[in-house]
C-alpha cells in the first residue's frame, strides 16, 4: 500500500513539468537568437565591405 501511495504522489508532482517548460522556452529563445545572428551576419558583412571600398577611394585633405 505504501508503494502505491508514493507512486500516486510521484504522478501528481508537477514541479518537474515547470522545469521542462523553462528548458524548452530557453532553447527556443537561444535558437531564435542564433537564427537572427546568422541573418544579420551576412548583411553586415556585405555592408562593411562596401563601406571599406568607399573609404579607400576617398582622399582626405
Amino acid at each position: 500500500m505504501k508503494f502505491f501511495k508514493s507512486v500516486k504522489e510521484f504522478h501528481n508532482e508537477e514541479e518537474g513539468a515547470v522545469t521542462v517548460d523553462w528548458v524548452v522556452l530557453t532553447a527556443a529563445v537561444v535558437g531564435l537568437g542564433v537564427l537572427a545572428l546568422g541573418a544579420i551576419k551576412s548583411g553586415t558583412g556585405a555592408l562593411s565591405t562596401k563601406i571599406n571600398n568607399y573609404l579607400s577611394s576617398v582622399t582626405v585633405g
